[in-house]
């Protein structure tokens, strides 16, 4: 990864020519695949091998399939998720065209907003000096927050994340924020996308600490509600539900 991705000046010069309409070089290329995995890896992000592009199709054998390129291939994907770097070498040498998911609600949550309001968030956040952990790119139009998982904090009976909190068979439910915690997973850069040179690539790599999503939320669901046209539910989108 290029010392590039680490700083400040360089991450807002991406986002000049993001706003320009030019799309900044792939940095996936140049690290190579199996690197950018161990680095995932090294930095406590659990992963499992994925579903990969087949032309526009998916790689797996379901007919129709709903997210093509973007499931782990096994059903046991939350205990096969690892962190070991032997697995994961075998993984990546084995199946050269596989795509890789994480699983979340482990060690770390993701916060999945749409790609414009993640870019005015992540300059908000940049901005006000408030730290901002690894965040990826999407080419399907979403943006990838990584932060520390919530788990289950010791002066709450049970950590749930409301109507934000995703699952994979729920996506499609939440076209604004997700939450993905227990339970969910998302692709991991470097990943393919079904069509032409569509990626899943890293703007702030892994190597950046795992922030509390706590301090990101509030930019990030203000964000979200200027970009649907309405003013930001406070009270029921960014702050726990206690169950008993």
């Amino acid at each position: 990864m290029s010392a590039e991705l680490g700083g400040r000046s360089g991450l807002q010069g991406k986002l000049t020519r993001w706003l320009r309409g030019r799309r900044p070089k792939d940095t996936a290329d140049g690290g190579g695949r199996e690197a950018l995995l161990l680095a995932s890896a090294a930095a406590g992000l659990p992963l499992a091998p994925a579903a990969h592009p087949a032309g526009y199709r998916c790689s797996c054998d379901r007919v129709g399939c709903p997210t093509p390129a973007r499931h782990p291939v096994s059903f046991a994907w939350q205990t096969q998720s690892t962190t070991d770097r032997g697995q994961i070498e075998r993984w990546a040498r084995h199946q050269p065209q596989a795509n890789f998911i994480t699983a979340t609600g482990m060690v770390h949550d993701v916060l999945d907003v749409p790609v414009e309001a993640g870019r005015e968030a992540l300059e908000r956040l940049l901005d006000a000096g408030i730290e901002v952990g690894p965040v990826a790119e999407s080419d399907d139009g979403r943006l990838l927050f990584f932060t520390a998982t919530r788990g289950t904090p010791e002066d709450e009976d049970e950590w749930w994340p409301c109507e934000l909190d995703c699952h994979p068979e729920t996506m499609d439910e939440h076209p604004g924020l997700r939450w993905h915690c227990r339970g969910s997973y998302v692709l991991v850069p470097p990943a393919q996308l079904p069509g032409e040179d569509r990626t899943v690539r890293w703007v702030r790599g892994p190597e950046h600490p795992l922030p509390d999503p706590l301090s990101l939320l509030e930019v990030l669901t203000d964000a979200c509600a200027r970009y649907a046209g309405e003013e930001p539910d406070h009270a029921s989108a960014a702050w726990p539900l206690r169950r008993h």
